[in-house]
């Protein structure tokens, strides 16, 4: 089964459309399955005391300003959906608000996406697993118990479900990666596990498909040095056709687990064994 590939734009885009298309291409050359955004109702997700205080960013002195600067509008996704279609590749957007999941609802995307950061919202994900369309769950930042409260959203409403490894840390240290827990929470859950990294590099996404990974979700920017939180933890467009090229060539190496001999070896057999 080929390996589901998401080239998470977020908030890298920095609220520029220009920069979003060119992002997008990035994963329409790599060879992706998706490109993911985000979407937030500002002063649903955030206090007002939060958003009054102070924050230098591009767009003004305030956390306001800036998270206002990172937000696309209507008129901006109607751009995405458009562009995406035309380029032939799937979009879709992780919600931090109910509203904004109503907003995303309009453009009958195929997938949807809890946050790490949400994963213990349940007015969300009640409204996320209503919609009964494939989820994508990231797991960063929680613990058994808490995974268990948010999939029975998804198994209570029906809603195919597949768990996303994750370790919220931008970037994210190699050896803290427990690569070993894809298959722990595929066997406890009994369902998929992809892997969401935000490490430098791509060597654990590929070594994440070795243990078991369905699905990796990288964040991607055209360079690392562009202002934005997440712009360090992603990789950039180089990487990016590196990475789904090793992830391809890495399902070829794990082959099926069928233990056959191939015709070369078969050959082998015969001038080693004396049956020649």
């Amino acid at each position: 089964m080929s390996t589901f590939i998401t080239a998470e734009i977020g908030i890298n885009h920095n609220g520029d459309m220009q920069l979003a298309k060119r992002l997008i291409d990035a994963a329409v050359t790599a060879g992706c399955d998706a490109v993911k955004f985000q979407k937030r109702t500002v002063d649903k997700v955030y206090t007002r005391e939060y958003l009054d205080s102070p924050r230098k960013s591009p767009w003004g002195d305030t956390q306001r300003a800036q998270k206002e600067g990172l937000e696309f509008d209507r008129e901006a996704y109607d751009e995405i959906d458009r562009y995406c279609r035309e380029k032939g590749i799937e979009w879709y957007a992780s919600a931090w608000d109910v509203d904004s999941q109503k907003f995303l609802r309009q453009y009958d995307c195929k997938y949807n996406k809890v946050a790490s950061a949400m994963l213990t919202n349940d007015e969300l994900l009640k409204e996320i697993a209503s919609e009964r369309k494939y989820t994508f769950v990231a797991t960063g930042m929680s613990t058994l118990e808490e995974i268990d409260h948010a999939v029975r959203f998804f198994e209570e409403a029906d809603c195919p479900y597949e768990l996303m490894h994750c370790n919220s840390t931008y970037p994210m240290p190699a050896e803290d990666a427990n690569l070993k827990l894809i298959r722990v929470l595929a066997e406890t859950y009994q369902c998929k596990v992809g892997y969401s990294g935000h490490e430098e590099g791509t060597l654990v996404s590929v070594c994440a498909v070795a243990a078991g990974a369905t699905s990796i979700e990288r964040h991607i920017t055209l360079d690392k040095t562009m202002y934005g939180s997440d712009q360090k933890a992603s990789i950039e467009p180089y990487e990016l056709c590196r990475l789904v090229k090793d992830i391809r060539d890495a399902e070829k190496i794990m082959g099926t687990g069928e233990k056959i001999l191939t015709p070369a070896e078969e050959e082998i057999k015969r001038k080693l064994r004396g049956q020649v």
